[in-house]
C-alpha cells in the first residue's frame, strides 16, 4: 500500500482528496493536516510515502514548508493547486523546489469533486517511486538560480558542428531539470523544443519561471512557429503532439498537430523526438531527461539511428530513471551525463579539464 498524507487548510478538500485516494486499492490515507505545524509532527510520526501539499495554507505557506520537507526529511511531494494565476505561478516554483508532481484542485473542464479518470491516484503512484536526497541548507532560490556553466570530462569526441535544433523531453522531476539544464544554455543556443509531461493549466507560469532562470527566451510552442536561435519552445500540454518540421526551402518550424496519445502522453516525447529523426537526422540533438515511464525511448533510438547525436541523463542524477533507462537499454543514448555536465557537453564540447 501506498501510504499518503494529505495537507490542506480546506476540510472539504482534505475530504474530497481522501475519497479520491481511498478508492484505489493500492493506496491509503494515513493521515490529514491542516497546516504545516500539524504536517511536521505527522511526517516526523507516520513516515508516509507521499505528501500532498496545497500552497496556500495559514502560517507558514506550502512553498517555505516544501522547502523544510526537501532540506530535512525529504519526502515525495504532489502539489495540490489552484489553476489560477497565482496558483499556477506557486506551483510552477514548487516544481522547481524539488515537488515531484502537480494537480489541479480544478479546470476548465472539471471541478474537484468530477472523476479525475484516475489522475491523482497515478500521480501517487508515481510519487512513490521516487527516493529523494536530502539537500543542503544554502540551496539556492528557484526564483533567482545562478547561471554557471560546469566543467565536463567526457570521453565522446568533440561535435562535428553545433546541432541545428536541439529537443528535450522529461517528466517527473522534469521542471527542476530543465531549470538546471537551461541555464547554463547561452543566449543564441540553437532553437530548443521541450515536451515536459505536465497539466496544460501550469504551461504557462513554468514557461516563466523558466524563462526568468535563463538566458535565451522561453516560450509556449505555438503551430507553424518559425524556429530561430536563441529561443526554446515548450510543449503547452494540451491536446497536440509537438514535432519540427520543414519550413519551405531553409530552416524549420515548430508545429501542434492532434492526435491519439503515443507512448500513454499526448504531447508525446517520442512523438517529438521522431519527427526531429525524420526531419533533422543528423543536424538533431536529442536529451532525455528524469522521467516515469517510457515515452521518448523509441524516439531517441530513432534519432541515434538517423545519425543524430543523443544524450541520456544518468540515473544519480535523476529523480526518475525511467525514461532515461529504458532509452539506454534500446542503444538509443550516445551519451550518459550527469545533468549538471550537459550544457558545457553541448556549448563547449572541445573543453575538458582535469
Amino acid at each position: 500500500m501506498i501510504r499518503v498524507l494529505i495537507v490542506d487548510d480546506s476540510a472539504l478538500m482534505r475530504a474530497l482528496l481522501t475519497r479520491k485516494l481511498e478508492a484505489e486499492p493500492d493506496i491509503t490515507v494515513i493521515a490529514v493536516a491542516a497546516n504545516a505545524a500539524e504536517a511536521r509532527t505527522l511526517i516526523k510520526s507516520h513516515d508516509p510515502d507521499v505528501v500532498t501539499l496545497d500552497i496556500e495554507m495559514p502560517g507558514m505557506d506550502g512553498l517555505a514548508f516544501l522547502e523544510k520537507i526537501m532540506t530535512l526529511r525529504p519526502t515525495p511531494v504532489i502539489i495540490v493547486s489552484g489553476s489560477t494565476h497565482e496558483g499556477a505561478a506557486a506551483t510552477a516554483r514548487a516544481l522547481q523546489l524539488g515537488a515531484v508532481g502537480c494537480y489541479a484542485k480544478a479546470s476548465a473542464n472539471r471541478s474537484l469533486a468530477d472523476d479525475d479518470g484516475g489522475e491523482l491516484a497515478d500521480l501517487v503512484r508515481e510519487a512513490a517511486s521516487v527516493r529523494l536526497a536530502a539537500r543542503p541548507q544554502s540551496s539556492r532560490p528557484a526564483t533567482a538560480p545562478a547561471i554557471t556553466r560546469p566543467a565536463v570530462r567526457s570521453q565522446a569526441a568533440p561535435f562535428a558542428l553545433p546541432p541545428e535544433v536541439i529537443v528535450i523531453g522529461a517528466s517527473t522531476g522534469g521542471v527542476e531539470a530543465l531549470n538546471s539544464l537551461l541555464a547554463g544554455f547561452p543566449e543564441d543556443c540553437p532553437p530548443t523544443l521541450i515536451v515536459q509531461h505536465i497539466n496544460a493549466c501550469f504551461a504557462p507560469a513554468i514557461v516563466q519561471s523558466l524563462d526568468r532562470a535563463a538566458r535565451p527566451r522561453v516560450r509556449l510552442a505555438e503551430s507553424d512557429h518559425p524556429l530561430q536561435a536563441g529561443e526554446v519552445l515548450l510543449a503547452p500540454g494540451d491536446d497536440k503532439h509537438l514535432m519540427v518540421a520543414p519550413a519551405g526551402s531553409r530552416g524549420y518550424r515548430a508545429v501542434m498537430r492532434a492526435g491519439d496519445k503515443v507512448s500513454g502522453h499526448r504531447p508525446s516525447v517520442d512523438q517529438l523526438f521522431a519527427s526531429a529523426a525524420q526531419t533533422l537526422g543528423d543536424k538533431a540533438l536529442g536529451i532525455l531527461l528524469t522521467g516515469m515511464g517510457e515515452d521518448g525511448a523509441r524516439g531517441l533510438a530513432a534519432m541515434a539511428r538517423s545519425g543524430a547525436h543523443t544524450i541520456a541523463q544518468d540515473e544519480a542524477s535523476c529523480v526518475v530513471f525511467g525514461m532515461p533507462r529504458a532509452a539506454i537499454a534500446l542503444g538509443g543514448a550516445r551519451e550518459v551525463l550527469a545533468l549538471d555536465a550537459m550544457a558545457a557537453r553541448i556549448f563547449a564540447p572541445t573543453k575538458v579539464t582535469s
